[in-house]
């Protein structure tokens, strides 16, 4: 005969005046989680106590009813009643919702009630807020209304806008939040189903190949051709920007690439039409040049427009006042806000001034042209003033010694190249009583062979002077291109690089190097024959500034395989020494275009290892080679790590960090929890699911 089943009887439920309420010393819950008691009593308030209390009737010492309820399970929602009532907000009197439990250990109850309970699975929580802003909420009111920031819920909203399928997939655990997070980078279904597609038949299934796929071919925000044209414009073009609300993204990825090119050209054509319009022979357009693509083309020196009274008057009362404020606030640790601002202000200010236009003779500009191309700021940069080889001015002509034959200086100041220009017939010798007339080829030559040996003596003895003229050569054959204005055969030889490096031009040493020789350029004298006088009015100290900007623009370290130069690249470790060249330091650091990406997989794991240990070489250690030098460029992106040819002898090499690095185990393990804006904690309860205050 079967056992009849034995029904159960649930716990009847009543209304209880909050006055006959208190809480019992045997809630199990000791340590405060979650939101605050002020914002559960604010949820309480708009929406009502949407989940009763469990509350056990107090007896005395004989088993009597007091008529006072005791709580051992919500404990929570009470404190938020205590509150409203002390805010005078609820009655003291107001009936509460209870389940009266009359059997049980109290203890119990408590502990079943927040351990047995299930928290929402994310994508309720995701599909939740979904409904809602369909609803006509905003994000902000969402945020609002459950305790969180508004980048929360703008990060559940983005994962409930992913693929139906793919969310299905989660749904089923077939794959990780955090690979569920990777496909918000791009909002397109169809290209994150394909994405999904390649990641079955794929061993690495990482977030960051998700992401890596899904932005393959699109252009960083950060790119100087995205600054150039603004992100704003590219999205009124109708552009689209993928964006990782759940990582830095340094500003997204530009999707549409060829609408970014196409709006490059369109600008830098705009504005080259502007600098065209200025009177040059050609314009030279491009997003970017070769370093060195002005090699071998003399730049005019045109001259910069002069102050007026007003704007001389204007220059230094800021100049006063920024001496003032710094000698101000000089010893102080800290500028307050408002000081700081104005001195930025100031800086700005009287930087403009320094850089006025420049006027260039409109003669000189109908010969010569400009390069328009794209700062390494994504500005703007404008090179005026180039004169090609072939639209130089023909030489004049040789000066005429006078009728009497007295003006040999003029023939010896007709010098052009390397040879001089005489008008008497070589090697002719004057006949008797013939009177002043010229001295021959020959005897000019033997003159002035003993003269050059006569300051070569003297000048030998004179370092000071040995200098200047050294300085004043190596000027005008860098600034001037007129080498014969001196009667030293020295050359100042500057290298120009046959093979590109990425990035070459736009190079923390190439920006600074080129902003030191225009500095130079500006305080230079116009024309070359002044440059002489200049120098000798010069401090020494601004000599040897300029010395060392022309010394250092012939240093050639390049290794070259068709010009092997052993000494000369011992000689550049010995340079690199003595000036204590730091590669790491001015900017270089190392991504798959410039170096991870053209070496074996061998040398990435050994680049990984020396930055960041071997474990986290180990864990890249399956990848494929453009996944790994992908992965590589992020691990070293802020560790200074620099290959062999790049390290300076002597300089400490990134130390190896501890085996059991407590960043790479983190970074080694897969969260399941959703990152929070600001590292705020997800809002949690003692009575009830983390994603239901409202029932609390």
């Amino acid at each position: 005969m079967a056992t009849p089943v034995q029904k159960i009887t649930l716990s009847p439920s009543r209304d209880i005046p909050f006055n006959k309420l208190l809480l019992s010393q045997s809630n199990v819950r000791r340590v405060k989680a979650g939101i605050s008691v002020e914002e559960l009593a604010d949820d309480i308030a708009r929406r009502g106590l949407l989940q009763g209390l469990s509350v056990r009737a107090v007896v005395d010492q004989d088993g009597v009813e007091t008529g006072m309820f005791e709580i051992p399970a919500g404990g929570r929602r009470y404190r938020a009643l205590e509150l409203l009532v002390k805010q005078k907000r609820l009655a003291k009197t107001a009936p509460v919702p209870c389940i009266v439990r009359e059997s049980g250990i109290a203890e119990e109850d408590s502990l079943a009630e927040n351990v047995q309970r299930a928290p929402l699975h994310p994508l309720d929580q995701f599909r939740a807020f979904l409904a809602l802003r369909e609803k006509g909420q905003s994000e902000e009111e969402i945020a609002a209304a459950f305790f969180v920031s508004v980048n929360v819920v703008k990060q559940r909203l983005k994962l409930a806008s992913v693929s139906p399928s793919l969310l299905d997939v989660y749904a089923e655990d077939g794959m990780t939040l955090d690979q569920l997070m990777a496909f918000t980078v791009s909002g397109d279904h169809e290209r994150q189903g394909q994405v999904f597609e390649r990641l079955k038949a794929s061993y690495d299934k990482q977030p960051y190949t998700i992401r890596r796929m899904l932005t393959e071919g699109a252009v960083r925000a950060s790119d100087k051709r995205v600054q150039f044209i603004g992100v704003d414009a590219y999205v009124a073009a109708g552009g689209t920007v993928l964006r990782d609300l759940f990582q830095g993204d340094d500003g997204g990825w530009l999707q549409d690439v060829p609408l970014v090119d196409q709006m490059v050209a369109d600008k830098l054509k705009a504005e080259s039409e502007a600098v065209a319009a200025e009177g040059w022979k050609w314009i030279e357009v491009a997003p970017d040049f070769a370093y060195g693509h002005a090699f071998g083309l003399r730049q005019l020196r045109g001259e910069t427009v002069a102050l007026t009274d007003e704007e001389e008057a204007t220059r230094d009362a800021l100049q006063a006042e920024f001496d003032r404020l710094s000698e101000e606030y000089q010893d102080t640790d800290e500028l307050p806000d408002e000081v700081d601002e104005r001195l930025s202000e100031l800086e700005t200010a009287l930087e403009g001034f320094e850089t006025r236009p420049v006027v260039f003779d409109p003669a000189e500009i109908a010969r010569a042209g400009a390069f328009v191309s794209i700062g390494a700021d994504g500005q703007l940069r404008v090179e005026r003033g180039y004169v090609r080889p072939e639209d130089e001015l023909p030489a004049e002509p040789a000066s005429e010694p006078d009728a009497d034959g007295d003006d040999e200086r003029a023939i010896a100041a007709s010098y052009e190249g390397d040879g001089a220009v005489v008008t008497a017939e070589p090697d002719a010798e004057p006949e008797e009583d013939e009177g002043l007339s010229s001295i021959s080829d020959r005897l000019m030559t033997e003159l002035t062979s003993h003269r050059t040996l006569g300051l070569r003596n003297a000048l030998g003895e004179r370092p000071d002077v040995a200098f200047v003229a050294a300085l004043h050569v190596l000027t005008l054959k860098t600034f001037y291109h007129y080498g014969s204005d001196s009667c030293l055969e020295l050359d100042l030889k500057s290298v120009s690089f046959g093979t590109q490096a990425p990035g070459l031009n736009d190079s923390a040493s190439a920006e600074a190097i080129r902003v030191r020789h225009e500095s130079w350029s500006k305080a230079l004298p116009k024309e070359s024959a002044d440059l002489w006088d200049a120098l000798q009015e010069w401090d020494g100290d601004s000599r040897a500034a300029l010395f060392a900007h022309l010394v250092s623009l012939s240093v050639n370290a390049v290794y070259e395989p068709w010009n092997r130069r052993p000494r000369a690249a011992a000689h550049a470790d010995r340079l690199a020494q003595t000036v204590d060249l730091d590669m790491a330091a001015g900017g270089w650091k190392p991504t798959v275009d410039n170096f991870l990406g053209r070496v074996t997989k061998a040398r990435i794991l050994q680049a990984v290892s020396q930055a960041k240990g071997q474990r986290a070489a180990d864990r890249i250690e399956h990848l494929k080679k453009g996944d790994m030098a992908a992965e590589a460029e992020t691990l070293l992106a802020d560790t200074a790590w620099l290959p062999e040819l790049l390290r300076t002898p002597g300089r400490a090499v990134v130390a190896e960090p501890a085996p059991d690095s407590a960043d790479e185990e983190t970074a080694a393990q897969s969260s399941e929890k959703l990152p929070e804006d600001d590292n705020e904690p997800v809002p949690q309860n003692d009575d009830a699911g983390a994603d239901m205050v409202a029932a609390e």
